[in-house]
Order: structure tokens, then C-alpha cells, then sequence
């Protein structure tokens, strides 16, 4: 006997029997004068009522699922929101109560069925619903719901719709609630979107009607648990080796780093491992609007901006906290990422004895990169001339390092670019690195065989590596390397 009519059965119900064809004509009212409808019982038309059995398992098991949680609710009231019970307690407590109340509904479940039911439910009240699987799921990087009933995610660079769906839109705004409730946040009619992150540091974007048509919408970035390290990168092709050497020295010489790249391309991922390169005796001030950064040092100060509360006060900015990390003796400073009139603090911070800062910028190559970082000093609605603003950039900004996600789903590293200083109206740029298509891609995996080569331009920042005694070998740049060299080499 199946779960719907073990179900059935436990309610009291029996499924009807079929009508015949001849009862379906005797309940007809006589129209001896209509013989066109007469061929229609003979087509398969009643053909399409088969699938409504396969439905109605699912429908009982939603409301099995549906009286049990409520009776669950009931039982533990307000033991749920107890902060003095620990979560693995929490999650003891929630179990045991629902094998009491499965017990009390008297349906006879087999083994499968119990445990598939109780873990469902397990998901709905202790985690995310349907998304705690895809969050457990480690080959999965980002999670993006459109709506109740299309849940897509990323898996090695390919966007996959998966079958797993929400009850409805209620039911997915009670999990939007509960994620952006942890972190202190809220979203409503009058602020109907919010970012947030989840315990792990996963970032979290989410927007609800009347902004979103389609119903609440929510996107997850997944972070790895073990942060990614320079020889993961190494590995994935994103960096080679030489480069890995070259930004390694970079930011051991305080050089200031900008990250560019588009959405999704692992400018964070970059950040935490440039940021990894920095010596431990530092002091490192990070600012972010969620906080996502992974920083393995000791000595890290970490700062999160804060929206405005339902009254539209309180709002503590980007901004507020590069100007407020200024008195906090950094020896480092780093921003999650500049995308308003931060930018202007940032550049001068960098500009007045704060070397070694990074940050991230969305653009599309190192020029936009620095055409980007304009734009978001006029953001600051400071009056200042262009000129003033180039100069500025040409002499914060040391090195852009360009992210780029190729059409195999891979993220490289596609420029490493010098900025050199002014020639009259323009900002100078010139390219270290550039990455090689001309390999073509592999016919069997779709995959670019192309990798990052050296453009054999030193960069005139590699004097700075000389005062200070650090020493990149000869295969850098290109050259033949006679000798092993003096400082480690990647790969």
C-alpha cells in the first residue's frame, strides 16, 4: 500500500470508484438531436485525469508535513527562541518533540518515509527549508531563488535548475526573515531589500515585492568553509605561479592593490588570498557591508556598516568607517569593496601614509577600472576638477589586477597592470601579465587553454622590491632563471 493510501486510509477516506462510461451517459439530460459530442468519450480524453493520483501523495504528505509542524509549534512554544539553549540542544530538543508528535498522528510511515519526513521538517523549523541541502552541498557556490518555485544554483561555473522549491511565497519569506533576523537586520515593505550573510560568511542578497514582480527573490554567495589559499588558485588556473610571486611581492612591498572584475568573477576569493600575503606583526583594519573577508591573521579589526532603522536613522556608511578606521592606527586598511564616494576617503588614506591598502572595484578591465574609480569620486559630490581626481588615482593606486569569468565557467586572472603616473590629461597604465587565448580550447572539456604570460615590461614598482630587499626570480618577467631563486617560488 502506498503513502497515499496508508494516508487515506488513517482519515477515514476511500479514493471513489471510477465511473463507467455508461453511467458518465446515463447522468447525461437526453439530447437525441446532438451527435457531433458523441465521438468525444471514444478520443482519449480522459487520458489526462491519470496523473492526479501521482499528485495526491504529494498533497497528503503536504498536509501531514503542515499538521505536524504546527503541532510542533504548539508543543515547544517558546522554547524555540530560548537564547540559553545551545543550537546542537536546540536541535535535540526540536527532534525528540517531533518524534512524539509523528507518533501521535498514527500513520503508519515506513523507516524511509519517517526519516525523510522528520528531516524535512528538521530543515524547515531549525534551518533554511528547502536551501539547507543546497547549502550543504559543497560543490554548490551560489543559490539564487526566483520566487518560490525556481531555485537555481551554480556548479562549477554553470547555472543548473534544481527540482527543490518553496511551499509557497509565505513560506519563503519566513526563511528570508529568519536569515537577515540573525545579523540584526530586517526586511519589509518599507526597506524590501536588505544584504546579509549567514554564519559561515556567505553573502546574502535579498528583495521582496512590491520591488520584486516575481515574487521575493534571494541569492546566497557561498564561501568555502577552508578558505581558499594561493595554491588553490594556483591549481584552479585562475593565477600561475609566476603571478602568485609577483602580487605575493606586492603586497609585502605595501604596494596598494585594487581587485577588478564583474559580478561573480572572485574578487572576494582574491582579496583573502592577497590579504593573506600580509605579514602577521600588522595591524588590519577591514570594512565591508557584510562581512564576507576570511583575514587568517591574529591582528585584525573587522567593521560592517549598518543600514537605517525603521525610523530612516542610524545609518552607518562605507564611508563613515574608512574615515572613522583612520584614527584607529592601521597599518593596513582594507575594503571589501568601493562602490560610492568611499572611494575619495580611500584614495586619501592611501595617499597620506596608509600603503599596502586593498580594496575591490566592478569594471571590466583595468582602464574601466580606473575610469570606474573616477566615477566614484564625483560620488562624493566633492567639486574637484578631473585632473585632481586622475592624479590622485595615478598616485594611490599602485597595481589593478583584473578578474575575468571566461565563457568555460573558469575565473582568471586575465591583466596584472601598473599604474604609472600622469602624461598630461591620461592616467598611464602598462600591462605585467596578459592572458594568452591563443591556445584555443580543449575540444573535449570546452575548457580555454590559454594561462597568463608575462608581457617582459618590468614594472618600474619592482625598485621598490630592491629598497626594501625582496627579491622576485628572473622567471617573473619572463627571463631565463640561471639560478634557484632567493625568495620562494610558487608552483
Amino acid at each position: 500500500m502506498n503513502l497515499m493510501n496508508r494516508l487515506e486510509a488513517a482519515r477515514g477516506r476511500t479514493a471513489p470508484e471510477p465511473s463507467s462510461p455508461a453511467d458518465d451517459v446515463s447522468q447525461l439530460p437526453a439530447e437525441p438531436a446532438a451527435p457531433v459530442p458523441a465521438p468525444r468519450p471514444v478520443k482519449p480524453v480522459p487520458r489526462p485525469a491519470a496523473p492526479a493520483p501521482a499528485a495526491a501523495p504529494v498533497d497528503a504528505l503536504a498536509r501531514l508535513k503542515d499538521r505536524v509542524a504546527k503541532a510542533l509549534f504548539e508543543r515547544m512554544g517558546a522554547r524555540m527562541s530560548d537564547p540559553s539553549l545551545a543550537e546542537d540542544q536546540l536541535r535535540t530538543l526540536v527532534l525528540r518533540e517531533l518524534d512524539e508528535v509523528i507518533e501521535a498522528e498514527k500513520i503508519p510511515l515506513s523507516a524511509e518515509e519517517r526519516g525523510r519526513l522528520t528531516s524535512e521538517l528538521a530543515d524547515d523549523v531549525l534551518g533554511f527549508g528547502p536551501l539547507q541541502r543546497l547549502l550543504d552541498d559543497a560543490t554548490v557556490t551560489e543559490i539564487m531563488c526566483n520566487g518560490p518555485e525556481s531555485i537555481y544554483v551554480e556548479q562549477s561555473g554553470r547555472l543548473v535548475r534544481t527540482p527543490s522549491r518553496f511551499a509557497n511565497e509565505e513560506h519563503l519569506r519566513r526563511v528570508i526573515d529568519r536569515i537577515v533576523s540573525r545579523v540584526g537586520r530586517r526586511i519589509d515593505e518599507s526597506s524590501p531589500l536588505v544584504d546579509a550573510r549567514l554564519a559561515d560568511g556567505s553573502r546574502v542578497n535579498a528583495i521582496i515585492p512590491p520591488l520584486a514582480f516575481s515574487g521575493s527573490t534571494l541569492t546566497i554567495r557561498k564561501f568555502a568553509k577552508d578558505p581558499f589559499k594561493v595554491d588553490d588558485l594556483i591549481g584552479f588556473g585562475t593565477l600561475s605561479p609566476e603571478m602568485a610571486e609577483l602580487l605575493e611581492a606586492c603586497v609585502e612591498a605595501r604596494l596598494n592593490v585594487i581587485v577588478s572584475g564583474g559580478t561573480g568573477t572572485g574578487k572576494t576569493t582574491l582579496l583573502n588570498v592577497l590579504s593573506s600575503f600580509i605579514p602577521d606583526d600588522e595591524r588590519i583594519v577591514t570594512i565591508e557591508d557584510a562581512v564576507e573577508l576570511q583575514l587568517q591573521q591574529e591582528h585584525v579589526v573587522r567593521l560592517e556598516s549598518r543600514p537605517p532603522n525603521i525610523e530612516g536613522k542610524g545609518a552607518i556608511t562605507i564611508r563613515d568607517l574608512v574615515r572613522n578606521s583612520l584614527r584607529m592606527r592601521p597599518d593596513r586598511i582594507v575594503v571589501g569593496e568601493c562602490r560610492g564616494g568611499e572611494s575619495l576617503d580611500m584614495l586619501q588614506a592611501m595617499n597620506t601614509g596608509h600603503d599596502g591598502s586593498l580594496s575591490t572595484v566592478h569594471a571590466n578591465s583595468p582602464r574601466d577600472a580606473i575610469a570606474r574609480l573616477e566615477t566614484l569620486v564625483l560620488m562624493a559630490g566633492m567639486d574637484l576638477p578631473l585632473r585632481a581626481i586622475r592624479e590622485q588615482i595615478a598616485s594611490a593606486v599602485d597595481v589593478v589586477v583584473q578578474l575575468s569569468r571566461l565563457r568555460d565557467g573558469t575565473r582568471r586572472v586575465t591583466h596584472v597592470t601598473e599604474v604609472q603616473g600622469m602624461e598630461g590629461e591620461t592616467v598611464t597604465l602598462q600591462d605585467a601579465f596578459l592572458f594568452d587565448y591563443s591556445a584555443g580550447v580543449d575540444p573535449a572539456t570546452g575548457r580555454f587553454l590559454g594561462k597568463p604570460v608575462p608581457t617582459g615590461v618590468r614594472p618600474r614598482f619592482t625598485d621598490r622590491f630592491t629598497d626594501m630587499g625582496i627579491t622576485l626570480s628572473p622567471r617573473v618577467f619572463g627571463a631565463p632563471e640561471p639560478a634557484p631563486a632567493a625568495r620562494r617560488s610558487w608552483g
